[in-house]
């Protein structure tokens, strides 16, 4: 007799479907792609700095904050914001203006001061690291400050601040500006500013009154206009009215926060009990001491 066959189920083997990549339409690239332009110029800014072309470096960041300030205004507008974008857009700021101007200025004269130069600069670019992280994490939490400020200068605004004798030295020359002790001195000043509490004033809820448009136009066009003619000393101009607002900004983000705050409903003092007098003593008897027992 032949012995019963067996028959043995081959295992299925299941094939594993690959999931394409969803086409993405060219409105959700556009601000990404305008966030990796910033980076790379401020890449670029650290090459012309190796290269001792201070003033293309100098230009380079500034173009850097200029393609910052776009990026998430077009993610607006287009309505592509994501969490991509959002971390692609913080590592492109530390790169631009934590990384870059901390270069830049130990090649420019820190580097004279040897190591303490570059303990300072990379001072600055630590507190740029942790001005972006405190400012992620409070987008999900309760902001450090009013709306329409900032807590702390920006990191786009700080790298401007930092560049500052730079801009003065390109016009007036390195007479006593390119001092190494002078710019460590700015440099602390700065990275301070930066990761403190101090409230400033920020663009992105700025609104113009209807009867200041026209005034505001004729300011814009004329700082253009210097800003063609006369670039280093103009922006040494805007940055010394930078600075010099934030004592007004503190005064109004105060007030502001004063106005936000509930108020509580003045509740009236309570009166105190009357007290009833005790009956007096029935006729015969003299009153007696309260703490006297009675015999």
């Amino acid at each position: 007799m032949r012995p019963p066959r067996v028959r043995v189920r081959r295992p299925q083997i299941r094939r594993m479907r690959v999931r394409r990549i969803q086409q993405l339409p060219v409105q959700r690239v556009v601000p990404n792609v305008v966030t990796l332009l910033a980076l790379c110029a401020g890449m670029t800014a650290i090459r012309f700095a190796l290269l001792g072309n201070f003033q293309a470096a100098v230009a380079a960041i500034l173009v850097a904050a200029v393609l910052d300030g776009l990026d998430g205004r077009v993610a607006r507008l287009l309505k592509a914001t994501s969490q991509f974008g959002a971390e692609l857009d913080s590592l492109s700021d530390f790169v631009s203006f934590g990384v870059a101007p901390a270069a830049v200025m130990y090649l420019w004269t820190m580097a004279e001061l040897h190591s303490v130069g570059w303990a300072i600069v990379l001072f600055y670019a630590v507190c740029c690291a942790l001005r972006l992280a405190r400012f992620n994490t409070q987008l999900a939490a309760e902001p450090a400050a009013p709306p329409g400020y900032f807590a702390g200068v920006p990191a786009p605004g700080g790298a401007g601040l930092v560049l500052m004798p730079m801009y003065a030295s390109f016009e007036w020359g390195d007479w006593a500006i390119r001092s190494p002790y002078l710019s460590a001195l700015w440099i602390g000043g700065i990275a301070f500013l930066m990761v403190s509490r101090i409230p400033t004033l920020s663009l992105k809820k700025f609104h113009v009154p209807p009867h200041y448009v026209l005034p505001v136009f004729l300011a814009i066009g004329l700082a253009t206009a210097f800003l063609a003619t006369a670039p280093w000393p103009t922006l040494l101009v805007v940055g010394l009215l930078y600075l010099g607002s934030i004592p007004l900004t503190i005064r109004a983000a105060g007030a502001a926060r004063r106005a936000a705050e509930p108020r509580k409903p003045d509740i009236p003092a309570e009166t105190p009990a009357l007290i009833a007098a005790p009956p007096p003593p029935p006729l015969g008897e003299a009153a007696l001491p309260p703490n006297e027992w009675r015999h």
